[in-house]
């Protein structure tokens, strides 16, 4: 295990992190860290379709915050290999290594990132209501297991919820001691042919009812915006 200081770049166990605590102060500079962890992406969405009717929980961050019933701090990772699709995941805590939620997306980790250096990335999450359970037994909203993916306005596909594998728990584990972050995991620690990349921040959690939630990224120095946002939701 190696550990380098006076720079912003610490090697411990095989992940190299970025230390945002101390060196990121505001978003443009953490996505000049995603420039830096992914250089060059010539990938294009090969769905350009643009959101058909208006989604105001999306649009208007700020109205739907306000009128929020519940507001936590969360835990949330975005992660995944060079070459290969990206995840979320979101924790109570840095040291929980048991997430409460865990979702596939179906876009590759380097477009996902490409979407970050533009400087806001709003991805939106939305179910439709099981038809065959009443209202009383609706599930909790983070249990729909298949959600209808929008990322900056495009429809992308489908997010799947799943079990955490092995090699998630293992990269779990292995990040208990980042709190704030983007790094990479080496493909020898993994034991694997692929490096895995991470982006690793507090979220503030606003719930407004049982069929909507929001996820909002925390700045190292304590403000929330609007640069990354998570937006959940569950319609008729």
């Amino acid at each position: 295990m190696s550990y380098t200081t006076g720079s912003a770049t610490h090697t411990a166990e095989g992940v190299t992190t970025v230390d945002c605590q101390k060196q990121v102060r505001s978003w443009s500079l953490l996505r000049s860290l995603i420039e830096f962890l992914i250089p060059t992406c010539t990938c294009y969405y090969l769905d350009q379709q643009e959101i058909a009717k208006d989604r105001r929980y999306i649009n208007n961050n700020y109205r739907y915050r306000h009128s929020a019933l519940i507001s936590a701090t969360i835990t949330g990772t975005i992660f995944g290999y060079r070459r290969g699709k990206a995840n979320i995941c979101i924790q109570s805590t840095t040291n929980n290594t048991i997430p409460l939620l865990l979702l596939e997306l179906p876009v590759p980790t380097a477009i996902l990132a490409k979407e970050m250096k533009s400087g806001i990335l709003r991805i939106a999450l939305e179910c439709k209501y099981d038809q065959q359970q009443s209202s009383s037994s609706t599930t909790s909203l983070l249990s729909e297991p298949v959600w209808n993916m929008y990322c900056n306005g495009k429809i992308v596909g489908c997010a799947v919820k799943r079990r955490p594998t092995q090699a998630n728990m293992d990269f779990f584990r292995l990040m208990c001691s980042v709190h704030v972050g983007t790094g990479v995991i080496n493909r020898k620690t993994l034991n694997c042919d692929n490096d895995l990349m991470y982006l690793r921040a507090n979220f503030e959690r606003v719930s407004r009812s049982t069929n909507s939630e929001s996820f909002h990224l925390i700045s190292p120095d304590g403000s929330t915006g609007q640069e990354l946002s998570i937006f959940f939701l569950r319609t008729g």
